[in-house]
């Protein structure tokens, strides 16, 4: 009877152990996923020392450089149009998928790079967010950039939430709870409700083969430039030559591989390690006492 007792308050232990862990891990996973205040901008030199290192946070953007947006103009980009057709994805005529991404207000990125001393043609520039997701773009996207595909812009404020889809809260970080988020600021010329959509055919035109991004290594979307949580921009002199932190995917990966899905922003896994280690503790524990009942 004794021994009963015992195993039935051993099992409320692990179960007590294991929703604590369960939290914990949930706390972890989270815990980088967060709105952003301030950015980092560093300069990588050829030999992939540092030279350069300036930290500002939004209110000082928008009182030292110039904004972008009004607060009132929502900004769209688009995501996968899902056809067997390949001219049929990059959807001329912008009629599907758009992503409303709110009433946005920011900073240009190439300001910012001009803090730390600029880019220069042959130079590229890493935009990293706190989960680990990047992208990479060549200097002429970022200082040359056309209308068709906009400024692009590292927005800290959102006067008007998304009509529908992706929530973008409102107002300044954290109640903007998807700032600081890089958004193209396309012009409306192409697009037949006069929205400002950076379209995947925009993309087309304004982007380099190897910078396009396609979404399960198929499909055209400019949704994959939409990095939230923004907290760090680095100008490679020279090029950069490293790998991804979170690869984004590209027109020339479609050519060699067509097999990988979309990589997601990446999450810790120490809450995962924890509740292994838990689970572990736990069925030992309990296999220990079970042997023990048994002699």
């Amino acid at each position: 009877m004794n021994g009963k007792f015992e195993q039935n308050k051993l099992l409320r232990i692990i179960v007590g152990l294991l929703a604590a862990g369960m939290l914990l891990s949930g706390l972890v996973m989270t815990a980088s996923a967060e709105p952003t205040t301030e950015v980092t901008v560093y300069v990588i030199d050829e030999n992939g020392s540092s030279v350069s290192e300036k930290t500002v946070d939004y209110e000082w953007m928008e009182e030292n450089l110039p904004v972008y947006g009004d607060g009132v103009t929502h900004y769209f980009h688009q995501g996968p149009v899902f056809s067997d057709d390949r001219e049929i994805r990059w959807d001329l005529n912008e009629t599907a998928n758009f992503k409303d991404r709110g009433a946005v207000r920011g900073t240009a990125v190439r300001d910012l790079c001009d803090m730390a001393g600029g880019m220069q043609s042959g130079d590229d520039l890493m935009i990293s967010a706190s989960d680990g997701y990047n992208v990479v773009f060549d200097y002429e996207n970022v200082y040359e950039a056309t209308e068709r595909q906009g400024e692009i812009v590292l927005c800290w404020y959102n006067g008007e939430e998304a009509a529908k889809g992706e929530r973008q809260g409102t107002g300044y970080p954290p109640d903007y709870y998807n700032g600081m988020r890089l958004i193209f600021f396309a012009d409306n010329s192409t697009n037949e409700e006069g929205l400002h959509v950076f379209g995947n055919t925009d993309m087309r035109v304004s982007f380099p083969e190897e910078r396009i991004h396609l979404f399960d290594n198929l499909y055209p979307s400019t949704g994959g430039y939409n990095v939230k949580w923004v907290d760090s921009i680095t100008v490679f002199k020279g090029g950069y030559e490293g790998g991804y932190e979170v690869p984004s995917k590209s027109l020339a990966a479609e050519k060699s591989m067509n097999t990988s899905a979309e990589v997601p922003a990446e999450k810790s896994g120490s809450g995962f390690i924890l509740l292994s280690v838990l689970i572990s503790l736990g069925v030992a524990a309990f296999a220990a006492m079970s042997g023990k009942e048994r002699k």
